[in-house]
């Protein structure tokens, strides 16, 4: 993939090409070539909601914790792909497999999944392509039976939590917002 400054224009693709795909253990392939590119976030590996321990951790521990997560057939989120080559990625997965999201969270709550985070490459951003991960991990969720979508998107603006995708976007697709977690994340629900 190309590099691009900030300034330039993201690559064009057809969203009608894209194919997305639950990362399982026959998948994750395409995840680790995803996270292992350079800017990606292979400093977190998408543990950061996942690993509750208070001690730092490397990168190559967190891989680790995430390939077992895989292993193991834990639901952990869907993969964009163009060509066979993964483009992006969203964290997607019931509730119960992340540590405690909010404060308003009621852990007594059945078929809750939640979409935490997203990557999409520098070179691919402004294009749709966020956008059209979170219809697919709608459609994901709901299909692997989830009641309840949650989110905990942030305002354009908002210079810290920004992988969590941005309110609005939540907001087009009919998710309502419930509260706050903490001073800058919106808990938002999507509901069938």
């Amino acid at each position: 993939m190309p590099r691009h400054s900030n300034a330039s224009p993201p690559e064009k693709f057809d969203i009608a090409n894209i194919r997305f795909t639950e990362v399982t253990r026959a998948t994750r392939g395409g995840f680790e070539t995803l996270f292992q590119q350079p800017g990606a976030p292979k400093y977190c590996w998408c543990m950061t909601w996942r690993y509750s321990g208070r001690e730092h951790i490397q990168s190559d521990e967190k891989k680790r914790l995430m390939m077992a997560l895989i292993d193991t057939g834990t639901p952990v989120g869907i993969l964009a792909e163009i060509g066979g080559k993964a483009v992006g990625w969203c964290s997607v997965a019931p509730r119960e497999t992340y540590r405690k999201l909010s404060n308003r969270q009621d852990d007594s709550e059945t078929g809750v999944w939640s979409i935490v985070c997203f990557y999409v490459p520098r070179a691919l951003r402004g294009g749709g392509l966020a956008s059209a991960l979170l219809d697919a991990a709608i459609d994901h969720a709901f299909a692997k039976g989830a009641h309840i979508i949650e989110a905990y998107p942030v305002e354009d603006a908002t210079p810290s939590y920004r992988f969590m995708g941005f309110r609005d976007m939540f907001a087009v697709r009919g998710f309502h917002e419930i509260g706050m977690a903490g001073s800058r994340r919106h808990v938002m629900r999507l509901e069938r």
